[in-house]
């Protein structure tokens, strides 16, 4: 007879373990509730069916004179907590579709609006550096991440646009460093101190060229391939870093304010374009010097 208690006790813990195997799997998605479900049922149903023959062992017992009843008691008190348990559980399941039914609404609530295509907005040349005649009727501003590979490959349009329409034309350099790129940040430092010796476009062209190997033995050695006093450049590099921190902040402010998402950025006299290489370029370019 105490076997057979045994055995009952043994098929209540081996539900409470296939309830807690379906539960680590649940991956948040509507077929992992669905096999929560069917463990609960089969729960559910093991224990009716123990129930049933615990009646049987019960009134047994009972003409045995009782043996065992202590045994009885402990395996019932067990169940109640089980199947208070799995109250609990289906009410969080209930709760967990409603967030699932609820999450395709939430996710468009919090969708970004359309990029802005028709704003002008003001983009003041302020500490950056103009490429081309600064008295061009025409700028194209670059918001640039130095480790970006797609920055790399449409910063050229740009020069060949100013060199297609000189005095035209001309473009400046926002530095908007991306998390992601650990070495980005070091690198607009790198252009602004090649600046300090005019060098500051040719820099930010070789540091584009080299984003796969940026970092200070890099910036160096591209300082001696310019003709800068590399001493000079290291000197400006290292010491004025809280002035070169500034003017990345406040080119990150600026691009957050006109609506940078990410890089490359383009402007055309504040207003933000589509136009990725010279042909695109010039559809904007000739319809502004038409209107001139």
């Amino acid at each position: 007879m105490k076997d057979k208690v045994t055995t009952f006790v043994l098929v209540i813990i081996l539900g409470v373990f296939i309830g807690i195997v379906i539960l680590k799997n649940d991956g948040g998605g509507k077929p992992a509730l669905k096999a929560i479900f069917d463990g609960q049922s089969q729960i559910l149903q093991m224990q009716t069916r123990m129930e049933t023959k615990l009646d049987v062992i019960d009134r047994s017992m009972s003409k045995a004179g009782g043996v065992g009843s202590v045994e009885l008691v402990g395996i019932r008190t067990t169940q109640r907590v089980l199947q208070g348990k799995i109250a609990l559980l289906e009410s969080k399941i209930g709760d967990i579709e409603k967030a699932l039914k609820a999450a395709p609404a939430a996710q468009a609530r919090q969708a970004p609006p359309p990029e802005d295509f028709a704003t002008v907005h003001d983009i003041p040349v302020a500490h950056s550096t103009v490429i081309g005649d600064k008295k061009a009727k025409i700028t194209i501003t670059e918001f640039v991440d130095f480790e970006c590979p797609f920055c790399s490959r449409f910063h050229t349009p740009l020069k060949e646009v100013v060199a297609k329409y000189p005095g035209k034309v001309n473009y400046m350099i926002k530095n908007f460093p991306l998390g992601f790129h650990k070495n980005a940040r070091s690198a607009a430092k790198a252009s602004f101190a090649a600046g300090e010796q005019g060098k500051y476009s040719e820099m930010a062209d070789l540091l584009l060229e080299n984003k796969k190997s940026l970092g200070e033995e890099k910036y160096k050695e591209l300082a001696g391939q310019l003709g800068l006093d590399v001493d000079k450049f290291l000197k400006d590099y290292k010491g004025k870093d809280a002035q070169w921190e500034e003017y990345i902040r406040k080119d990150m402010v600026l691009g957050s304010k006109v609506g940078v998402r990410g890089t490359p950025s383009f402007y055309i006299n504040g207003r933000k374009t589509r136009a990725r290489d010279l042909a695109g370029y010039e559809v904007e370019i000739k319809k502004i010097l038409s209107q001139q």
